[in-house]
Parts: structure tokens; sequence; C-alpha cells
């Protein structure tokens, strides 16, 4: 009997040890960025819906390489995209994530998780994004990030059914996958975040949901 007491004990110590509060801080969702959103599944992957939700199979770890979580969310707030040519031919929908994780670990819901973020080319109608401030080679993503990428993750992963946890780097290894849908071959750009030191840490942390190993790219 003392040692079922000390175990749950035990147990109820590491749930709250590791336990972490989501924060809800949303970014404008009006009815221009609705519409965006609708065209954007109608004309980069040929579906038409009525709601911009979607069904998550994958989370997608980023970084912002900007500095603070009040200038990330300032660029991601409004509709519509400011500046970036090289995005605005391919729809005027500004980019966002569902999530943001400041420095110091803490983690933002920035969109309901079944609404569509544009976050990855090609598998934003099943991707969850999540983005992590900081990540130039003087601001580099810290531990208190990976931590809570790795609470996130497990968050997500007993909630829906995800098959991948892939960087934004590794979106192109999709390109001839089932869940890949994008229309436009010449859309593409080069990506390094959020590093492969620490998917390798977040991947390693996350073992026991065994997502699928990433494709090869051919």
């Amino acid at each position: 009997m003392k040692h079922a007491i000390l175990f749950m004990a035990l147990a109820l110590l590491s749930s709250c040890a590791t336990h972490k509060e989501i924060i809800d801080k949303s970014l404008i969702f009006d009815e221009q960025r609705k519409a965006l959103t609708l065209e954007y599944l109608k004309e980069h992957y040929n579906l038409e819906q009525e709601e911009p939700t979607i069904v998550p199979k994958m989370i997608v770890l980023h970084w912002t390489v900007i500095p603070t979580f009040e200038k990330s969310f300032e660029t991601f707030n409004p509709s519509t995209l400011p500046g970036r040519p090289d995005l605005q031919a391919a729809s005027a929908l500004n980019v966002s994530s569902q999530f943001m994780v400041d420095r110091d670990g803490t983690i933002y819901r920035l969109l309901p998780e079944t609404i569509m973020a544009r976050h990855v080319i090609g598998l934003n109608h099943c991707a969850i994004g999540v983005e992590n401030i900081g990540g130039s080679d003087d601001l580099p993503l810290t531990k208190a990030q990976v931590k809570a990428n790795v609470w996130l993750v497990d968050y997500l992963a007993n909630k829906y059914d995800i098959e991948y946890v892939i960087g934004h780097y590794e979106y192109t290894n999709f390109e001839d996958h089932e869940l890949w849908l994008e229309k436009d071959d010449g859309y593409r750009t080069e990506k390094t975040d959020p590093g492969a030191d620490f998917m390798m840490k977040v991947r390693k942390a996350t073992s026991i949901h065994n997502f699928k190993p990433v494709p090869s790219k051919k």
C-alpha cells in the first residue's frame, strides 16, 4: 500500500513538472483572411471548401529569425502579406502558424489547430505549424524551446492522428508523397529552419509516438 501511494505521488509530481500552459493569443482572422485561405486551398491544392479547416497529419517546426515574440506576432497578424514579393506572387494571404514558442518556452496558440495557416508549401492543408522565436546565428534556439516543442508535439500527437513531425527544411522531401498537393511546380523556397540539431532533440524525446520517417528525397 505504501509503495502504491509513493508511486502515485511521484507520478503526480512528474505530471505537474511537465505540464505546460498554452496561452491563446489570436491572430486576426477576419472575412478577408478567411476568403484568402479558402482561395489558397483551391488554387494551390484544388480543395474547394466552405470552411478553411484542415485534418492534421503533420507537425512542422520552424524558426522566425525575428528576435522577439512581439515583432513576430506583429508580422503574422495582418490578413495580407506585407512585403515578400516572392510569396505575394503565389498568394496575398499572410504567412502564419497555429503555434508560436517564445525563447523562454512559453507556448502561444495563434490560430485554432484545425484552421489552415500558411507556413509550409505543399502541405498546409494537413500541417500544424510551430514557429520558434529566434534562430539566427546570434540568437540560436534555446533549451526551453526544445522542451516546449517536445511537450507540444506530445500534446498534439495525443489529440490528432499525427503521422509526421518535420523541420521546415525537410518539406520538399514530400514532393512525391500522397500528402503533397501543391499544383505550382515553380513555387518553392529554400529553408534551413529549425536546424537538424533541434529536430534530432525533438525526435529523440518524442520517439514513443513512432512517427513515420521523413521520405528520402529523390
